[in-house]
């Protein structure tokens, strides 16, 4: 508890405790939940630990409310290894009406119709990610998105991190048990997250048993075609280029249980209004939770992205786009990207629930990649019908934060924060 690095996801919870009986945290495993609930919690009940796993089971099975029958508030860990014990946890916020009495945490979607209940209006949902770079120390957070909603037109800054550092961030990952180690030792740990998951994790799921070579294969092709628009089509070819037959059903099943282990997080379109006819493309683009996992399933290293500009650029999206996710999350707003019939296209649209927007391209850095990026977003700004947008970004892998004198911000990702 000591060497506890704060959490966004901190404040949203104190939010959400205040509101309801009880909160959900869910997401991806080493992401941190259990670590930040137990900050709260007087109580935990640990249903992954073998010494207890049987008889805390076999009494969620006939008398769950004794075992909510201690000190509130109460941490129940991994429930979904015992979903009953959900039912009972919600007849309980019912009965007393109190606020911030139980957490549960999960790092799977539970087996359709292991519960009898929603929850709703009694348990709050609150997803949780691996580390943003502001977290981790790695971003000097000169830069808030809150501000620039706000209206704050003038930023400075300036970030610490050189292209190699951006290229190790991403091979490492934000997991909490590595955040502040910076040898090369601290990429073995999503190279073994991805072992873990290919030969233990996705077998347990659900009871269907999966082959590791054809989930190594649709993991690896998920990587090599991140941050874009790929269909399952497409990952089939892929995925037959390594000599491994597969189905499109199969390669939607083996992606839909990486999603309800929280691994795969893929970006929705925004379907704005427009004053043209341009027809809004809606397929969406494939992200992990977080790009150490596609660095991991394309077996290379921080070395190799910086010899592999391309692949580099496309994982720098997706180490952005997982950290624009963590901090809207905490400004109550959505991440989505925009791309039209035209070809016009956005990679990343912040969407406040109050109806603010904001558009952001991605760019590793040159100057002339930003100035492309700055036309293509005041364009956009042109043609949307939804309000003027709070501001447009580039965010890069530069050293300087500063306004264009066409009133485009450029951002390095080393200086932002929530």
């Amino acid at each position: 508890m000591e060497n506890y690095l704060p959490r966004i996801v901190d404040e949203i919870l104190d939010k959400k405790m205040h509101l309801f009986g009880a909160v959900l945290i869910e997401g991806c495993k080493w992401c941190g939940k259990s670590t930040t609930a137990r900050r709260k919690a007087k109580t935990v009940l640990e249903f992954q630990n073998p010494r207890v796993y049987e008889n805390y089971v076999e009494i969620a099975k006939t008398r769950p409310d004794l075992l909510l029958d201690d000190e509130k508030p109460m941490l129940i860990d991994e429930w979904q290894v015992a979903p009953m014990i959900w039912d009972a946890v919600r007849y309980d916020v019912d009965k007393t009406n109190l606020k911030g009495q139980y957490l549960l945490t999960g790092s799977a979607t539970p087996v359709e119709g292991k519960t009898k209940h929603s929850g709703t209006g009694r348990i709050a949902r609150l997803l949780m990610r691996p580390m943003s770079l502001y977290e981790s120390k790695n971003s000097t957070g000169t830069v808030s998105l809150k501000q620039l909603f706000d209206g704050v037109r003038q930023i400075d800054g300036k970030s610490t991190l050189e292209l190699e550092d951006v290229a190790f961030l991403i091979a490492k990952g934000g997991w909490p048990s590595v955040a502040l180690e910076n040898g090369e030792d601290s990429l073995m740990v999503a190279r073994e997250y991805l072992e873990a998951i290919i030969h233990e994790d996705i077998q347990t799921l659900d009871g269907v048993e999966r082959n590791p070579m054809r989930v190594r294969s649709v993991l690896r092709s998920l990587a090599r075609n991140i941050s874009t628009t790929a269909s399952f089509s497409v990952i089939k070819q892929d995925t037959e280029m390594n000599n491994e037959t597969i189905s499109e059903k199969t390669i939607a099943d083996y992606v839909n249980a990486l999603q309800k282990m929280y691994l795969v997080e893929d970006v929705v379109a925004w379907s704005p209004k427009l004053r043209s006819k341009t027809e809004i493309r809606v397929t969406p683009k494939r992200e992990f939770v977080d790009p150490s996992l596609a660095v991991a399933a394309l077996r290379a290293s921080d070395k190799d992205l910086l010899k592999d500009f391309k692949t580099f650029g496309l994982l720098f999206e997706a180490l952005c786009i997982r950290d624009l996710r963590i901090y809207m999350d905490s400004l109550d707003g959505e991440v989505f990207y925009y791309r039209d019939k035209s070809g016009l296209e956005c990679d990343a649209i912040l969407h406040l629930h109050n109806g603010s927007w904001a558009a952001v391209e991605i760019k590793l850095g040159t100057d002339e990649s930003i100035n492309e990026a700055a036309k293509s977003l005041l364009k956009l700004k042109e043609i949307v019908d939804m309000g003027e947008p709070k501001f447009l970004m580039v965010l890069t892998a530069t050293k300087y934060a500063y306004l264009r004198e066409d009133g485009v911000f450029v951002v390095p990702l080393g200086c932002l924060k929530n």
